[in-house]
């Protein structure tokens, strides 16, 4: 496994947006296979509180830490908290994430911004400033990026922006940090059945109401969990998914008008009642 237990102790591991979805699905995942001690971070803290006794009966260390990952105040009192627990980080999950279904033209500047920190900025907070635990244990980032950085999805505007943008930081990050022993998992899922979806956001700001569109085949989260973590084990840097999805990058790529059209099929029926 890439992530070795040293004579130092517990391997640390930090996941944000952990209380449910795929980050719980990768907790428990990694909980399996290794001995190891978690740092959980979520906005839910009765949740967190629900996992931490879970993952406790198992003999596993937990520590939980309930952070609005979109205030930048509360990303940095989270760094400071996690830097007085842990002398190292072995593994940091930068999973935690925001959605809109809702045009660009009808999405607020204040929900854009908050999709971009959660998304973005707060991986890039957590990553930075736990670059010297991350240095001192030879430490992993595993960062939940999506399909959506890499093609446009009608109805997600801001979100796309901020998984291309995460993308983009952590492609240049990993050969930044490289000689010093750090390590970069970029994951590119397609659409999986998760909490992102139910508590998209509207335009407005509030909880959207209507159904999503998808493209190929819905996935679990823990179907997606063991694909990760079978991905870090192996080494790997960058983990795409093997669908429809990807065909649509190919596409978009090399004929992206034609791609567009099959993109506006597809989501025609969500594109009718967000333009209502």
């Amino acid at each position: 496994m890439v992530v070795e237990q040293t004579s130092r102790g517990r391997r640390v591991i930090v996941v944000t947006g952990a209380a449910g979805g795929l980050g719980w699905a990768i907790t428990q995942c990694l909980a399996r296979r290794h001995d190891s001690e978690f740092a959980l971070v979520d906005i839910d803290s009765q949740a967190l509180c629900h996992r931490q006794e879970q993952l406790e009966a198992c003999g596993s260390p937990v520590r939980v830490f309930a952070a609005d990952l979109s205030s930048s105040q509360a990303v940095e009192e989270l760094v400071q908290s996690l830097r007085q627990q842990y002398s190292r980080v072995d593994l940091l999950v930068n999973n935690a994430g925001i959605t809109h279904r809702s045009l660009s033209t009808q999405t607020s500047s204040a929900v854009t911004r908050k999709v971009m920190d959660v998304n973005y900025h707060a991986a890039v907070d957590l990553a930075q400033g736990l670059i010297k635990e991350l240095k001192s244990a030879s430490g992993w980032v595993v960062n939940i990026s999506s399909m959506a950085g890499w093609m446009p999805l009608l109805g997600r505007a801001g979100y796309c922006a901020a998984k291309s943008a995460l993308h983009q930081y952590f492609e240049t990050f990993r050969e930044e940090v490289r000689h010093q022993g750090i390590r970069v998992l970029m994951v590119y899922p397609s659409f999986l059945s998760t909490d992102i979806e139910q508590n998209a956001l509207s335009g407005s700001g509030g909880r959207v109401t209507h159904a999503r569109s998808t493209i190929g085949k819905v996935r679990s989260a823990e179907w997606m969990a063991n694909k990760i973590v079978s991905a870090l084990g192996r080494g790997q840097e960058r983990l795409f998914p093997h669908d429809k999805s990807l065909l649509g990058t190919y596409l978009y790529r090399l004929a992206p008008r034609l791609f567009l059209r099959q993109m506006v099929k597809n989501f025609r029926s969500e594109l009718e009642v967000a333009n209502k």
